[in-house]
């Protein structure tokens, strides 16, 4: 009886190793799918959800993960929360008249849009474009930025804080846009800080403010002069 008991577990034995053989890559293969598997998953949750995501919506103009990389779309990477959702929800309502954005901000939810905020303000923030050096100008925009206080609502580093976005490293091209927008009216800020701060500036003072914002490392340096 014994006998048979030990050949019995040597045949199983065999079998085993056998099937390892036949199938064991396959078997850590699927393993290894399981855990990528998991990892997505924890990925979904993180982002908001599984995708197609809203976010990706925002690649074409923003980049991804929100690093724009064009200087004519503001980068969302590293922007404060509150800040994006109060933006998604005035090109929403109107209040921030935009034919592109005020029709995709129209078919969010809130809750989307909370997501969305959320998302993009935890991403690392990057400087939009390679700026070329211009000292002279540079000089000037710091100056000019000195002089307006803009560190004290966009903080120290021009990374913003709470409903005041970061300016550091975006797209020279988009900050002359807005803040020649808040110099006519075009765009209206609630406060009226921003309309009655750029009233006051030129279209060179324009220019030098946005180069030298531009040139700022996002969270660094400038890369022109300091």
């Amino acid at each position: 009886m014994k006998r048979v008991w030990i050949a019995s577990a040597v045949v199983v034995l065999a079998g085993v190793v056998g099937v390892g053989a036949l199938y064991g890559r396959e078997y850590l293969d699927g393993m290894q799918f399981e855990k990528s598997m998991s990892e997505i998953d924890k990925t979904e949750v993180a982002n908001g959800g599984p995708w197609p995501q809203p976010q990706e919506t925002c690649v074409f103009c923003h980049g991804a993960r929100g690093q724009s990389v064009n200087a004519w779309y503001p980068a969302l990477s590293g922007q404060p929360e509150a800040y994006l959702a109060v933006q998604l929800h005035a090109f929403a309502s109107g209040q921030r008249p935009n034919p592109y954005m005020g029709a995709i901000a129209r078919e969010l939810t809130d809750g989307q849009i909370k997501s969305l905020a959320a998302y993009f303000a935890r991403q690392t923030p990057s400087q939009s474009e390679a700026v070329q050096t211009q000292t002279a100008l540079e000089k000037q925009g710091m100056a000019l930025v000195a002089a307006k206080s803009c560190q004290a609502c966009h903080g120290a580093l021009f990374m913003g804080q709470g409903p005041v976005p970061r300016l550091a490293g975006q797209g020279d091209a988009y900050l002359a846009k807005q803040l020649a927008a808040f110099k006519t009216g075009e765009r209206h800020d609630p406060s009226g800080a921003m309309n009655g701060m750029a009233a006051t500036l030129s279209g060179e003072d324009i220019h030098a403010v946005a180069a030298y914002l531009a040139g700022l490392m996002p969270g660094g340096s400038a890369a022109g002069p300091q």
